[in-house]
C-alpha cells in the first residue's frame, strides 16, 4: 500500500497548485438584474397593489390576470386585449403583443441610482 501511495505520488506530472491570492467575498448583493425588488409607479402598484415588485413576479401576476380575465386573443394566442384595468398600466394600447408587455412595464420601474 505504501508502493501505492509513493507511485501514484512521483507519477503525477500536474504541477503543485498555488494558494488563490483572490480574498473570498461574502457579501450577498441581492438578486441580480429582472429579480431585483424595487419600487413600482403607481399605476402598478395599484394594479398589482404592492409598492415594491420584481420585474419577474410583475410580468407573472399580468398574465395571471390576464388568463383569469380571458383577455388573450383567441385567434392569435400572441395578442392580449386590454381591459380598463390593464389600460391603466398600458396607456392608449387596446391590444398587446406579448413580447411588448416586458418593454411596456419598463417604464413603471424605479431606476435606483
Amino acid at each position: 500500500m505504501a508502493a501505492a501511495k509513493a507511485f501514484s505520488a512521483s507519477s503525477s506530472s500536474a504541477p503543485a497548485k498555488r494558494a488563490s491570492t483572490k480574498k473570498p467575498t461574502s457579501r450577498y448583493k441581492g438578486p441580480p438584474g429582472i429579480q431585483k425588488v424595487v419600487q413600482v409607479s403607481p399605476q402598478l402598484g395599484r394594479f398589482l397593489d404592492v409598492s415594491y415588485c420584481s420585474r419577474t413576479l410583475a410580468v407573472k401576476w399580468i398574465w395571471v390576470y390576464i388568463k383569469r380575465h380571458d383577455l388573450q386573443n383567441p385567434e392569435n394566442k400572441r395578442e392580449v386585449f386590454c381591459d380598463e384595468e390593464l389600460k391603466s398600466i398600458f396607456p392608449g394600447k387596446d391590444r398587446v403583443g406579448f413580447q411588448d408587455i416586458t418593454r411596456l412595464l419598463s417604464s413603471h420601474f424605479v431606476k435606483s441610482g
